[in-house]
């Protein structure tokens, strides 16, 4: 952990902050040693501070490895204003933009609906995108092929995560079964789950130092699913859900109270 000196602690902490370019909300700080005067030049002291990015930042810095070769361009900003807002109408207004005819259907018929959905959003994002099926593991996975993948991954994935929720919501409107769907771009997924492999672990860890709870970024249903199943096997760690969908998140927190 590094340890950062100064004349006094402000000094200190304010060098590290500057070296590592965050804000204090953004660290924890722990104070190793006050400073010291001396006597006559004597015994004079350094004062010194370890500080280390919260667990929010760390998450942050894992996600940017997702997306760190694509560049964030004023169309992308504006695509992913656009999708929030049409997310925010699916969730405030019942009445879907689909066809009523389309319930109750069956599987086949349900993933070809889908599909075409998710080509005619794609094409409206200005990111046209052929959309490919692949069953695994008992999801349906849908790759979105396209040229643009920046604009409809997003930074931090947040249009793919909201492409990703009105599939499901879609899906679960017109389909007379109740499937499961992903949402792809690239090879998003395939990183995001490696990255979210190491930040279950490193949550955890956190939380056995702190003995605090770790509230984690608003995530799909099935990435919250693969942290609780990674973190099941740790006896010291409980987890559980809170918020409504899209923005429903992760708590992880110790198993048992410290006093």
């Amino acid at each position: 952990m590094p340890v950062y000196e100064g004349n006094t602690i402000e000094e200190a902490t304010t060098k590290g902050l500057h070296t590592l370019n965050l804000s204090k909300e953004d660290v924890e700080i722990n104070v190793i040693a006050d400073a010291k005067k001396g006597f006559l030049g004597f015994g004079k002291k350094l004062a010194q501070v370890s500080i280390e990015p919260t667990v929010s930042e760390q998450i942050s810095e894992a996600i940017d490895e997702t997306v760190e070769d694509i560049i964030v361009t004023d169309e992308e900003v504006k695509v992913e204003a656009a999708v929030e807002e049409l997310l925010a109408d699916k969730i405030s207004d019942s009445d879907s933009s689909e066809p009523k005819v389309l319930e109750n259907l069956e599987d086949e018929e349900a993933i070809t609906e889908l599909a075409m959905y998710l080509t005619t959003i794609s094409k409206e994002l200005n990111a046209p995108a052929l959309v490919r099926l692949e069953r695994k593991d008992g999801l349906l996975v849908f790759h979105l092929d396209t040229d643009k993948q920046g604009i409809l991954i997003g930074k931090h994935g947040k249009v793919l995560n909201a492409l990703q929720y009105l599939a499901q919501v879609f899906v679960h409107r017109v389909a007379v079964n109740k499937l499961s769907v992903v949402v792809n771009v690239g090879d998003y997924r395939e990183k995001r789950q490696a990255i979210l492999q190491r930040l279950a672990e490193r949550t955890a860890e956190k939380v056995k130092q702190t003995g605090r709870p770790v509230f984690l970024e608003p995530m799909p249903a099935f990435e919250r699913k693969q942290i609780h199943f990674t973190l099941s096997k740790d006896e010291a760690i409980k987890t559980h859900s809170e918020g409504d969908e899209p923005y429903r998140y992760l708590v992880v927190e110790p198993a048992k109270k410290h006093f």
